[in-house]
């Protein structure tokens, strides 16, 4: 098991390297860093000034293998907007979007597995058939435009939460977050709700379909000839073997849940790194958008890491066969 983590974390590592070197030349051609940074009143000697400081006149092998170098070491450049470390710029909005993506998550594992497994079970009822008809709205309505429609009705009609803004923030178990106040948790729920909408009606209509498939098995027939409780076949054998094949999918959408925060963050001005990164697109901040990019290919891999770790848990036959 040790020697397949570590190459899988050396195969991750490749993919950032392709990743980060791909995104790297992309924002080249995103438009000119020094005309936002100098503005229109610059000189032409000011421009040969800092583009040679920066290192812009370097082949571009050259800057990325620098960018590497200096990543590996934990510095990812200055922005050229702000002019501070661009590993402070992260380390100060990833609460906010780790926050907001991990309350996303809950929200779309616990009601999609819930409601997935419900609406497979009582797949006649009238209720499983309304909310199959109402899953249709988080899978096909855009991210952006459940969030205008959230924010008209429950901001603007009702007045109940708040349009914008994280809200305060207090210390909980020594960690600065909005779930520790009011003001933050109603400030969550309805970029929870944008972000993990979509998340969740796609991971209950996966279980669905697996649930459906597994209780037409033979071992599912023998269990009921047992006489097995619906209970116990529903949840002790269907439920598990259904969430195998489910739990890839899973892992793909909750590292989506980190790069489709960019929509959600700025619809509702959620002070997050996804935000952060479309203000960097804006002023073409090259070290900002790259590193950016960079985590959220980390994430990526981890995640995938981690769930090629859980099969492993969930299914018996895959410990025995890597012993």
């Amino acid at each position: 098991m040790l020697a397949y983590i570590i190459r899988r974390v050396f195969q991750g590592a490749f993919v950032l390297l392709i990743v980060g070197f791909i995104a790297f030349c992309m924002f080249r051609f995103m438009g000119d860093p020094l005309e936002s940074i100098l503005g229109q009143e610059a000189t032409a000697l000011d421009r040969i000034e800092l583009r040679e400081r920066l290192g812009l006149n370097d082949p571009i092998v050259l800057q990325y293998g620098r960018f590497v170098g200096n990543a590996v070491q934990g510095e990812f450049g200055i922005s050229y907007r702000n002019g501070v470390p661009v590993a402070e710029l992260i380390s100060q909005r990833l609460p906010a979007t780790l926050e907001l993506a991990l309350v996303s998550a809950v929200l779309a594992l616990v009601f999609g597995i819930v409601l997935g497994v419900y609406t497979a079970i009582k797949r006649e009822g009238w209720l499983a058939n309304s909310i199959m008809s109402l899953s249709l709205i988080g899978v096909s309505l855009p991210t952006f435009l459940i969030g205008i429609l959230l924010i008209w009705i429950f901001a603007v009609e009702l007045g109940w939460l708040p349009s914008f803004g994280r809200g305060d923030t207090g210390s909980l178990f020594g960690i600065q977050t909005s779930l520790a106040t009011v003001s933050g948790i109603k400030s969550i729920i309805l970029p929870a709700i944008t972000l993990g909408l979509y998340q969740m009606t796609l991971i209950m209509r996966l279980v669905r379909a697996e649930m459906l498939e597994v209780l037409r098995a033979d071992y599912i027939r023998f269990a009921r000839a047992r006489g097995l409780s619906e209970r116990a076949i529903n949840f002790s054998h269907a439920l598990k073997n259904t969430l195998l094949p489910v739990i890839t999918i899973i892992g793909l959408q909750l590292g989506q849940i980190i790069a489709f925060a960019i929509i959600t963050e700025t619809v509702f001005q959620w002070p997050g790194v996804g935000l952060l990164f479309i203000n960097a697109v804006q002023f073409v901040d090259i070290p900002v958008m790259t590193t950016y990019l960079l985590l959220v290919g980390a994430m990526f891999v981890v995640l995938n890491l981690l769930v090629d770790l859980l099969y492993a848990v969930i299914d018996p036959r895959l410990r025995v066969a890597k012993r």
